[in-house]
């Protein structure tokens, strides 16, 4: 069902997964402790029906089918699978150690691309403070 989809539907799902978890692992910090698919899933629901555009363009009756839900869950699970796959870059390492060492009393670990995004971010808001 999800392969019958315009490409831009298909990116946009793609980009609003990226997109939903990214925000929900910031709410939560990174904490893997904290994490929970089921809330995510629920944030990723909340975040189509109000904020992505390819939702309205798909038929009920493809939303309605099961099948069509059974290959979401796939794609969810690879889009995060890819996410956390991805490592940081050079770049965001460098900024990070040069970050971290103006904030030496609270250090940060970073797995992915992703993560070093909201770690640097972080960091950042630590060293407005001061």
């Amino acid at each position: 069902m999800l392969k019958n989809l315009s490409p831009g539907v298909k990116i946009s799902i793609s980009r609003s997964i990226s997109t939903a978890f990214e925000q929900y692992m910031n709410s939560i910090e990174w904490d893997e402790d904290k994490a929970d698919i089921e809330m995510f899933v629920n944030e990723w629901r909340e975040y189509i029906l109000h904020s992505a555009s390819w939702y309205k363009k798909v038929d009920e009756e493809i939303k309605a089918d099961p099948a069509f839900h059974k290959e979401l869950a796939m794609k969810i699970n690879q889009t995060i699978d890819k996410i956390l796959s991805e490592r940081p870059t050079e770049e965001q390492i460098k900024v990070i150690e040069e970050l971290q060492k103006q904030v030496p009393e609270k250090e940060y670990a970073y797995s992915c691309r992703t993560e070093a995004r909201y770690v640097i971010s972080q960091l950042e808001e630590e060293i407005k403070k001061k």
